[in-house]
């Protein structure tokens, strides 16, 4: 089965969001939303997820689903914001368990946070299925980036979140609390063990040196053959150096500090306080 799928990039956070629709129906899914904030005033806006509201209106779909490939570290997920105006189920991996665990504590969230991933509709582990419409998606665990992170392949289409990126931008880096080189490593061999046709939709585009445009489509064996990172069979020994070297000379995202707090609550602000403000903490010396 061949899904439709749109695409929405944000220019401000590199981010692409999908609506995937079954391609004889109009039941339909969001992948990875994004949520305006602006960092200096801390004001959030919908100005990104209601291009994508407006596009499911416009066409007259029914949202089912509203994914989530991980806990993004570089914007804040839309996901109740859509879910209210559009309706479908919010779903993660089953290890956002892990997570909010390890940032509730750097985030020194307390008692009241809660640790089972309630925030959600949906816990997803691999082999798990689900459907929009007749369409079967079907739930690939893919760590290494994230503990939770989830590779979800619906029909010919495979949407990886930040394990890979374009074949010639590499892959996910694995440097944040939860990380491995290696495990990145294993899990994007699931995904090249995918039909070489297999379309795959990453979830950020940085524009590689040398090319002119944002891309966020590829396949399978584009990614075998091509990739920077990984193509052309490079050992995991070769990966993992490689790999670990370059995070060691990354910055951490703009927006990481407020992401994490906002998207391990499912998109859901921290509760407000007694007079109804709300605050995103700044630990110091955590990350």
């Amino acid at each position: 089965m061949t899904p439709k799928v749109r695409a929405f990039f944000d220019g401000q956070t590199f981010t692409v969001s999908y609506v995937v629709q079954e391609p004889e129906g109009s039941a339909c899914a969001i992948i990875d939303s994004v949520l305006d904030f602006d960092h200096a005033s801390g004001r959030t806006t919908t100005n990104a997820a209601d291009k994508v509201a407006d596009y499911v209106r416009s066409e007259d779909l029914k949202v089912e689903w509203i994914l989530e490939s991980h806990v993004h570290a570089d914007h804040l997920s839309a996901a109740p914001y859509l879910q209210q105006e559009l309706g479908g189920k919010i779903g993660i991996g089953a290890q956002i368990v892990a997570v909010q665990d390890t940032f509730g504590k750097v985030f020194n969230e307390g008692t009241e946070f809660q640790r089972d991933g309630s925030q959600f509709d949906a816990l997803f582990s691999e082999g798990d299925s689900f459907h929009i419409g007749q369409m079967r998606g079907d739930v690939l665990h893919t760590p290494g980036h994230t503990p939770a992170c989830l590779t979800y392949v619906i029909g010919d289409a495979a949407f990886v979140g930040d394990t890979l990126f374009m074949p010639d931008f590499g892959t996910a880096r694995c440097d944040f609390p939860g990380g491995s080189s290696t495990t990145l490593f294993e899990s994007i061999q699931k995904i090249l063990g995918l039909p070489d046709d297999t379309r795959i939709f990453v979830g950020h585009d940085y524009k590689a040196p040398g090319r002119d445009e944002y891309a966020w489509e590829t396949t399978v064996g584009e990614q075998k053959a091509l990739n920077v990172h990984i193509g052309q069979g490079r050992s995991i020994e070769e990966f993992v150096e490689m790999r670990d070297a370059r995070d060691a000379t990354l910055a951490m995202p703009r927006l990481i500090l407020p992401s994490l707090q906002v998207n391990m609550r499912a998109g859901q602000m921290p509760p407000a306080d007694e007079q109804g403000d709300v605050f995103l903490k700044v630990p110091i010396n955590k990350l």
